[in-house]
């Protein structure tokens, strides 16, 4: 996705097939956890490319249809933009960077264009097996579900969101408010 005469042929290709596009969700993205002294420069820019130059070039290719339609665009970050662990420094800027890229997009293609962007904390992608202390250290009392981040995009890609705009949802079960002490 950030090979950007790849995304001129896929939007393209909508346009010739569909002749509208309603609604854009960028969710691409990948990381390399690694020390920062070990990840090359090539490494740090394959993370970018993929996560935050994707949607900068699909959100341009795909302009003159969303804004026909008056559509809307989703950009997936993450709650990394927020806050990090060790050894993330690549994913990190790239999910910073999409929840800035979000509000741009928002004022440059509005008003017939909302853009919205959706900061997914711990979501078990995989069945993997959890701990119940795993769900109990979220405030909502468990870990995400795929299900929980979909209908945020629905909603954000929806006419129920109009008014919604340069807009980011922290879908987190309430995590990043949450002080954690030392014992």
């Amino acid at each position: 996705m950030s090979d950007e005469a790849a995304v001129a042929r896929l939007v393209d290709d909508i346009a010739a097939r569909e002749g509208r596009l309603d609604g854009l969700v960028c969710n691409a993205g990948f990381m390399i956890r690694k020390p920062i002294a070990q990840l090359s420069l090539a490494e740090f820019n394959r993370v970018l490319a993929t996560n935050l130059t994707s949607t900068f070039l699909l959100a341009r290719a795909a302009e003159t249809l969303l804004r026909a339609a008056r559509g809307a665009v989703v950009t997936i970050a993450s709650t990394r933009a927020h806050m990090s662990e060790p050894d993330t420094e690549a994913y990190a800027a790239s999910k910073g960077g999409l929840v800035a890229l979000t509000h741009a997009l928002a004022l440059s293609l509005g008003p017939e264009v909302r853009v919205n962007c959706v900061s997914p904390g711990w979501i078990d992608t995989h069945g993997e097996t959890l701990r119940p202390e795993d769900h109990a250290q979220h405030p909502a009392g468990r870990v995400g579900r795929v299900e929980d981040i979909a209908a945020t995009v629905a909603f954000l890609l929806g006419p129920e969101s109009g008014f919604v705009t340069g807009a980011e949802f922290v879908v987190d079960g309430g995590m990043t408010r949450k002080m954690i002490y030392a014992e």
